[in-house]
């Protein structure tokens, strides 16, 4: 026998929620239900499925009005890098997100390190562009100068 049943929440390999899904019997009283990811269909689940879509609209708009501020300040913001180097003016080690992560808090903007993108890490002086994924939908660009110390 198979149950209908309102997802709640994400669900892998079944759907997202605000979906009306057919279930085998024992998943839904063993899996879904007990564990809040899916209610069964009436009208009461739908009122509470759509107020509690309003609630994560209200918090994701919120996250990207603050991803947005961040992305501004970090696109204006430039950080320097002082490392050592040798003949031919190649780097003792290399600069990594880490480092410009540390670079970029020193100047009050909270990144964390796996946010910055580097394709490989910098092992040469110059000045480079550095990408930052601060939330799914926002993405910013920071300028890297790396000097000789």
């Amino acid at each position: 026998m198979a149950t209908e049943v309102l997802l709640m929440t994400v669900v892998d390999g079944l759907g997202k929620d605000g979906d009306i899904v057919s279930v085998a019997d024992g998943y839904a009283r063993n899996y879904l239900l007990p564990r809040e990811l899916a209610a069964p269909v009436t009208e009461a689940t739908r009122r509470r499925l759509v107020k509690l879509q309003a609630e994560r609209q209200k918090g994701e708009a919120d996250a990207l009005a603050g991803a947005q501020a961040l992305a501004k300040k970090v696109a204006a913001a430039s950080c320097t890098i002082t490392v050592k180097v040798g003949d031919g003016e190649q780097l003792y080690g290399s600069v990594t997100e880490s480092d410009i992560a540390d670079a970029l808090k020193s100047q009050d903007i909270e990144i964390d390190r796996n946010q910055i993108v580097l394709s490989d890490p910098i092992k040469e002086l110059g000045t480079y562009d550095v990408s930052v994924h601060i939330h799914p939908e926002v993405e910013a660009t920071v300028k890297v100068w790396v000097v000789e110390e």
